[in-house]
């Protein structure tokens, strides 16, 4: 596996009071509106729950859909807006919101990479460890 700048933000799956705590979790910085902070969102990603990410589109119209994701209209700094997933892992559907630089080299696509590769972990892990006959 290579090392990313795409990373998991909460290791939970957020509810709507928490997903809109996450949004704003970098509100509080000094010198808030005097720099491209491009690099401090983009990248970021966690779970929400159906219930969030079917709320979305109807609080902000969607710039773009595209199969399993669609971006906000309204963006975080220049190029970097909140992208929302709904992907097959494991057997279910589960649903992820991240943000994401649309001209950047941190794109939705591969932001959704990361993502699929990132849940998958525990069970590429499974596969390797040994079978153990009950005592």
């Amino acid at each position: 596996m290579t090392q990313s700048s795409i990373r998991k933000i909460y290791f939970d799956v957020a509810d709507r009071r928490q997903m809109f705590r996450l949004f704003d979790r970098h509100a509080q910085r000094p010198n808030r509106w005097e720099n491209n902070d491009c690099a401090l969102f983009a990248g970021e990603w966690f779970e929400i729950t159906r219930a969030e990410h079917d709320y979305m589109p109807d609080l902000l119209p969607p710039l773009w859909m595209s199969g399993e994701m669609f971006a906000l209209s309204e963006f975080l700094t220049e190029t970097v807006t909140g992208v929302f997933y709904m992907l097959r892992i494991g057997g279910r559907t589960r649903y992820f919101h991240a943000y994401c630089d649309l001209p950047g080299t941190r794109s939705p696509v591969e932001t959704r990479d990361a993502i699929i590769e990132r849940k998958c972990w525990p069970m590429m892990h499974l596969r390797h460890l040994p079978i153990r006959a009950a005592a």
